[in-house]
């Protein structure tokens, strides 16, 4: 499983000009799923996602959650995080299967509305438009292999 997370001042996601989720202050996470993930895999990387202490806190440095500046998460499916590139035109073979990798993706929303009610996400399979305002900008690939 990869996860690209942009800390941000606000996000929002929409298919067909419809908002499917949207937060002020937070993290931006782009999910892409790998043929060999599982259920643990999820819950290791929506932990990791949440206790990421990239906010600055009153000294200026790095040291805190998202949760302990107020932030939101919008969650966002995207299987091109598995792209090979080492051509012209991206393999997307080293994704998961459309099929499985959604029901990861509902294991992981479902997953996280431990910590935010109502979760916020993009819709897997869905034709998305992401508009978003980095804050920093602070950007951290986490991958669990």
């Amino acid at each position: 499983m990869k996860v690209v997370i942009q800390r941000v001042c606000h996000a929002t996601c929409r298919v067909d000009g419809e908002v499917t989720g949207s937060i002020e202050k937070g993290l931006l996470v782009y999910v892409g799923f790998a043929p060999t993930d599982t259920e643990a895999t999820v819950a290791w990387t929506v932990d990791r996602v949440r206790k990421m202490r990239i906010f600055t806190d009153e000294n200026g440095k790095m040291n805190l959650a998202v949760h302990e500046v107020g932030g939101g998460v919008l969650w966002v499916p995207n299987f091109t995080l598995y792209a090979d590139a080492s051509s012209r035109r991206p393999s997307f073979s080293g994704a998961m299967a459309p099929h499985l990798a959604k029901a990861l993706f509902e294991k992981l929303l479902e997953m996280d509305k431990v910590h935010q009610n109502p979760v916020q996400s993009g819709i897997f399979g869905a034709d998305m438009q992401i508009d978003a305002v980095a804050d920093g900008p602070v950007n951290v690939v986490v991958e669990h292999e």
